[in-house]
């Protein structure tokens, strides 16, 4: 057949020279209806007629994209990326995974050096910064030291891979977040290669991926399981989206800010339900926003749980490309393109969307959301009563006003910053606890400073995060509160760990050039380094004194971050309550010093001469903002930093790498060890089998994310990792995190499901328990599992709604999979975790609607078979359940297969994708 079935290759004339592209008015005239398609489809289907091949890409697929209606539909569709992004967290063990693959090649006799990236991958290494000291002009240079104290074999390893393979590029540690420097310098809009012009598409090793979107770049986040199958040529096959529209109207009011519109969309499309969805956003309130403001948005889709946010290029889009630097002739060549071939944004009147939910955007108010989900909205001016609610509803005390309080209000006014770094030192340290109705108050005398700790009280206000720190608005908004605040004498509070950690050291420039970084710093919002920090739950330890009155006391303490996630645990193990809000707002909570005060109504603080001071004399208009955005921004700032983006500072380039092309493993490593996924393999395929007599490892509520399934941030010596590095002679201080230690499967396998918030119904206590039914005997999860594969036995997981929701941890599944779990049995999923089961070989299996485990009455300690895969399997077969209770009935039922398409089928069938890749290149 012809590699062009509808005759659609063209020949496109630019300033860079004639391009062929695959031309969707060509289709249009072929009697598709193109011009009623979201332009996000209208990407996809660009994609399947140019990488038309009859076989992993068909004429039917592409028929499908074109005849695209807004109802559900069961068909799957394939996806290959231009590119490729990583972070080092999720980028070490798919670099491993494949380093692993050259290995197995070489056992089997085969050219090692043919495993490579088919297309471009840029890693970016900005997960790995921790906040171990803050709030002094040598934050920054300690925290860097210290980073590659940590990780630097990790870092050597990375280097390794950026010389051994083809199509590989490293961005050094301390350059920025990857999302961030996606955004502002990796996205070219529009891609030239080999002679042909298409969309710059890509899939990233983080759910945060889509946030390039809002510069009209169709991108998403997939497990690195995924991603390392798009990189060795595999197309991604999903199923059809639906697409929901954004309709935008109006025009933020002043006073409000981009997070404060993102929080409310989260919100609105959570309740809409856009899970799996696409959602492309349209409208006259468009029109208002800068891409910075888009990308807010699109940042955060992972929060409404759909796969992308997509914004059309226009002149917005123009205009941004060249504030940042691309060039003249790149910029062209995007609007010729996409005016070309009907992806430029014009006549969304006459699209067609499966729903549409609008929001006019004067409505938008000053807004948090929290304490433990992106969604749980609450207004600024409700704040202080919704606090109380949760304190008495959610953690058993009564809420007590500040000004009723046996420990007044002037404990703690103003003071300097009590410690610095790593420890309190040996500063003397006493503690007096108070308690009333409840409500529990610690004081906390150091030195000569004596100060209250209370429930509410903020201990951790954190500027991070790529969702806010690439928006020039709400950053040198922040500076400005700074400035206002250090004019009227105000400070932070003495018990609040503060951090500025941005994406991008353009960020630095600008507030330089602005002369805010000094009224911030004035603050002790010093930067602590440029990467994801208390976002992702590097928020590094608490003070000593603040951690001990914290676990002495058992306080409900919170932190204020401008970031996208804080899920239960993440932020900080210590910190229960967890609040996103703008960088603005971080500020002023910072002074504030606690959550329950009205910002509105009462003042932050009180100036020397004891004047109170409200949020209202702090913050910024619009126009001053602009004002100074208008001179401190300049393409020259963006050419400067990312002049040198992969230079890397002086360890970089003193870091030492091997040089073969074949990774050396060494047994004494507890960071790099070979994947055991791999190893050999056997190059013919058996027929599945049914499920029989297995045990539920764990039995889980409602909204279980990959935070609570797969390991992230710190452990301590008597967790089963904490174990294993202490039996290999790692000291406590060395154990770094769960994250930078994702390259040892030992490590991480002990970690699965050991969140110390995790809820396991066949567990008396919270953290990574279960019983061993059996025995009757409760022991950790990896123990118990340890236990059960001795004997043989096949072990499941029963789950609630939305399973595997959160980052796109591709170790939730692989952990899952060397824990000897054969099958999740959920009632509904986020769609990255279920494809990254199905990419490590765990069967994901769905209740049927309206059923449940408690409909059904299973308790957790029954045995269940699940019948019908040795049958055969077909797309979302339904599949016969038998669960024998402890006194022998039997409880029979069917649920759904969730393999969704005939690929996965052959993944599952394979083990995994990378099996299903490998064995395809030992054939060939």
């Amino acid at each position: 057949m012809s590699r062009d079935p509808f005759q659609s290759k063209k020949t496109l004339k630019t300033s860079k020279g004639n391009f062929s592209y695959w031309s969707l008015s060509a289709l249009q005239e072929a009697g598709f209806h193109i011009e009623s398609l979201p332009f996000s489809i209208r990407i996809l289907l660009e994609n399947a007629l140019r990488n038309f091949d009859d076989f992993g890409v068909t004429k039917e697929h592409i028929e499908t994209l074109a005849s695209w209606t807004p109802e559900p539909s069961d068909k799957d569709i394939p996806f290959k990326p231009a590119r490729v992004l990583m972070q080092d967290f999720t980028g070490v063990p798919a670099v491993v995974d494949i380093a692993s693959l050259r290995a197995e090649a070489v056992r089997k006799g085969k050219d090692p050096q043919k495993i490579n990236p088919l297309i471009p991958v840029d890693l970016v290494i900005d997960h790995s910064v921790q906040v171990d000291y803050f709030g002094t002009n040598y934050s920054y240079q300690k925290n860097v030291e210290v980073e590659y104290e940590r990780n630097g074999e990790r870092y050597q390893f990375l280097k390794w891979a950026q010389k051994a393979f083809d199509n590989f590029s490293v961005v050094p540690p301390g350059m920025g977040i990857c999302h961030q420097v996606n955004l502002e310098y990796l996205a070219q809009g529009v891609i030239a290669r080999d002679g042909n012009v298409f969309p710059d598409t890509l899939v990233g090793t983080d759910s945060h991926t889509p946030m390039v979107n809002g510069i009209g770049v169709v991108a998403w986040g997939v497990g690195g399981i995924e991603a390392e199958a798009a990189i060795l040529g595999q197309p991604i096959y999903f199923i059809m989206p639906e697409v929901v529209g954004l309709k935008l109207t109006g025009q933020l009011p002043l006073g409000t800010t981009a997070t404060d519109m993102v929080l409310t969309i989260t919100a609105l499309l959570r309740k809409h339900g856009v899970v799996g969805k696409f959602v492309e956003v349209f409208g006259p309130g468009l029109d208002t926003l800068t891409v910075p403001d888009r990308a807010t948005i699109s940042n955060m889709s992972p929060e409404f749980g759909c796969t992308v946010t997509y914004f059309p290029i226009d002149d917005r889009t123009l205009d941004y490309m060249g504030k940042t630097n691309r060039s003249a002739e790149q910029i062209k060549l995007v609007e010729d393109y996409c005016r070309a071939n009907m992806l430029w944004r014009q006549g969304e009147d006459k699209i067609r969307y499966s729903s549409v939910v609008e929001l006019d955007l004067g409505t938008v108010e000053p807004t948090v959301s929290g304490p433990k989900r992106p969604q749980d909205k609450i207004l600024v001016r409700e704040f202080k009563d919704k606090f109380s609610e949760l304190l008495e509803n959610v953690h058993g005390r009564e809420y007590i006003p500040i000004d009723k309080r046996d420990v007044g209000r002037w404990y703690g006014e103003g003071g300097s910053q009590p410690s610095e770094g790593r420890s309190s030192g040996n500063a003397d340290v006493e503690y007096e606890t108070k308690v009333k109705n409840g409500l529990k108050t610690v004081v906390v005398k150091m030195n000569n400073e004596k100060f209250a700790l209370h429930d509410g009280s903020i201990v951790i206000a954190a500027i991070t995060s790529c969702t806010n720190t690439s928006n020039p608005s709400v950053m040198l908004g922040a500076g400005l509160v700074a400035k206002k605040a250090r004019e009227r004498g105000l400070d932070v509070k003495p018990w609040v760990k503060t951090s500025l950690a941005p994406g991008s050291k353009v960020v630095t420039d600008y507030l330089e050039k602005a002369n805010l970084l000094d009224d911030l710093e004035a603050l002790r919002f010093h930067v602590v380094g440029y990467g994801c920090t208390s976002c992702i739950g590097n928020s590094g330890p608490l003070p000593r004194h603040i951690a001990k009155a914290v676990e002495e006391n058992d306080l409900v303490v919170s932190s204020v971050l401008s970031g996208n996630r804080n899920f239960e645990a993440r932020v900080h193990p210590q910190v229960k309550m967890n609040y996103l809000m703008s960088p603005m707002l971080v500020v002023a909570y910072a002074l504030a010093g606690r959550v329950d005060v009205d910002l509105v109504n009462e003042p932050l603080g009180y100036d020397p001469n004891l004047e109170p001071v409200y949020l209202k004399d702090l913050w910024p208009s619009n126009d001053e903002i602009f004002e100074v955005m208008s001179k401190v921004l300049s393409p020259g700032d963006f050419a400067k930093s990312y002049g040198e983006i992969f230079e890397g500072n002086d360890i970089w380039k003193a870091l030492e790498a091997p040089k073969d092309k074949i990774y050396q493993w060494t047994d004494d490593s507890t960071y790099i060890k070979e994947a055991p996924f791999f190893n050999e393999i056997s190059e013919t395929v058996e027929d599945p089998k049914n499920i029989d007599g297995a045990y539920v490892l764990l039995k889980l509520g409602d909204s279980i994310t990959t935070d609570h399934i797969s390991p992230a941030g710190s452990f301590s010596e008597s967790s089963p990792a904490g174990q294993y590095l202490v039996s290999r002679g790692v000291e406590r201080k060395d154990f770094n995190s769960y994250g930078s230690r994702r390259g040892n499967d030992e490590v991480m396998v002990r970690g699965t499901f050991a969140n110390v918030r995790i809820k396991n119904q066949l567990a008396s206590k919270e953290g990574g328990y279960t019983t061993h039914i059996p025995s009757g005997e409760e022991m950790t999860v990896y123990d118990a599992s340890r236990k059960y594969l001795a004997s043989g036995a096949p072990l499941i997981v029963l789950a609630g709604k939305e399973y595997g929701s959160g980052s796109s941890r591709d170790w939730a599944a692989k952990g899952t999979n060397l824990l000897g779990i054969k099958a999740v049995l959920a009632e509904s999923y986020e769609r990255i975790h279920r494809s990254n089961l199905v990419g490590m070989g765990v069967l994901p299996l769905q209740y049927l609607p309206g059923e449940n485990s408690e409909s059904l009455g299973l308790t957790g300690k029954e045995k269940l078979s699940i019948v019908g895969i040795s049958d055969g399997l077909s797309p979302q077969k339904s599949l016969q359940v038998k669960a024998e209770k402890e006194d022998g009935s039997v409880v029979d039922f069917d649920v759904l297969c969730r393999l969704d398409s005939a690929i996965e089928i052959e993944y599952y069938k394979n083990g995994g994708i990378l099996h299903y890749v490998l064995r395809d290149f030992l054939k060939k």
